[in-house]
């Protein structure tokens, strides 16, 4: 898989340690995000998700994606966490965390992003992208199901809150 291919309308790339600020500065402009999933984001929270991973796959770093989309200008407008061949290892991915810029919300690039991803790695033979959105957070839920994801009835639960798994066919 070539992570660039993701999108046609944005430059992709991995997001390293150097990029924590630029992500940061866009996490902390979406509070709303953070009432629904606590705690608030910092640089170290940042770090820690660059390399998490499912239990399952704690040995397959190589299929984790912590990525970036910029414009034209450089200007960092979507992160995304990606792992690959999860929840199975058939034709599956698994989408941690995709956060918008606050200022480019509504105007349909988050849409558009999800439906390049979906188009390329149907191209590949994909079956299903799974996520999950917090219980409660409409923004989100709104969101996935204006990009065709669907509520699998799956729920996995922290002691802070009730993830809400959905599926999207491609």
């Amino acid at each position: 898989m070539n992570y660039i291919n993701f999108s046609k309308s944005y430059h992709v790339r991995m997001l390293t340690e150097r990029d924590i600020p630029l992500i940061l500065a866009l996490c902390e402009k979406n509070t709303q995000f953070y009432e629904h999933c606590p705690p608030f984001v910092t640089a170290e929270s940042i770090r820690d998700d660059m390399c998490a991973l499912p239990q399952r796959k704690m040995d397959e770093p190589q299929d984790k994606y912590y990525l970036g989309f910029f414009d034209d200008a450089e200007q960092l407008v979507a992160v995304m966490d990606f792992i690959d061949h999860y929840p199975t290892e058939e034709q599956s991915c698994f989408i941690g965390f995709f956060m918008m810029e606050r200022s480019v919300q509504g105007h349909g690039i988050g849409s558009r992003i999800i439906t390049e991803l979906c188009v390329y790695l149907h191209s590949l033979g994909y079956e299903y992208i799974r996520l999950g959105y917090v219980d409660g957070n409409k923004q989100s839920e709104s969101f996935w199901k204006k990009n065709q994801f669907t509520d699998t009835g799956l729920r996995n639960h922290t002691q802070d809150y009730t993830v809400v798994v959905m599926n999207r066919m491609l």
